[in-house]
């Protein structure tokens, strides 16, 4: 189900922009401090302005001891769900592990020769890695950030 998105080059750039950002749990503000979801929001903030649900308070593993989707939901909630080939300016969320909760998230930011994804890096900051076959292999779904909301 593709739908209008944000064009790639927009989202790509936003994203890059938070390279270099500290990683902080729970932050989400450019230059000062994010983890995952906090990158996914401030580009929601550029693109839209005011984020479209409130965030609780969450810990370090999520929802795991439960098992809920609660990152996969929201995203469901928000985001438009993309199939097909990865593009750059996609949405990805991550398994950390077989059979455990979707729970990191990052910008496909190239594809082709080197594909490559920006994420907060825990313990460090935003960066650009490479989306290499381990990354790949954990992607649980995709997504894209919809034209005008």
């Amino acid at each position: 189900m593709s739908a209008l998105k944000m064009p790639s080059e927009t989202v790509v750039a936003i994203a890059r922009e938070w390279i270099g950002t500290p990683y902080r749990h729970q932050a989400s503000r450019l230059h000062a401090g994010t983890d995952c979801l906090g990158l996914l929001r401030g580009i929601w903030r550029t693109l839209y302005g005011a984020e479209p649900e409130a965030v609780p308070p969450y810990s370090q593993d999520w929802a795991e001891p439960q098992g809920d989707e609660v990152l996969l939901g929201a995203a469901l909630r928000h985001l438009t769900v993309q199939d097909g080939a990865i593009t750059p300016g996609d949405v990805l969320l991550f398994r950390m592990r077989k059979g455990a909760i979707a729970k990191h998230v990052g910008i496909c930011a190239q594809t082709g020769d080197t594909p490559t994804f920006i994420h907060a890096y825990s313990g460090h900051a935003v960066v650009e890695s490479p989306l290499s076959s381990p990354w790949q292999r954990r992607i649980a779904a995709r997504f894209s950030f919809p034209l005008g909301v």
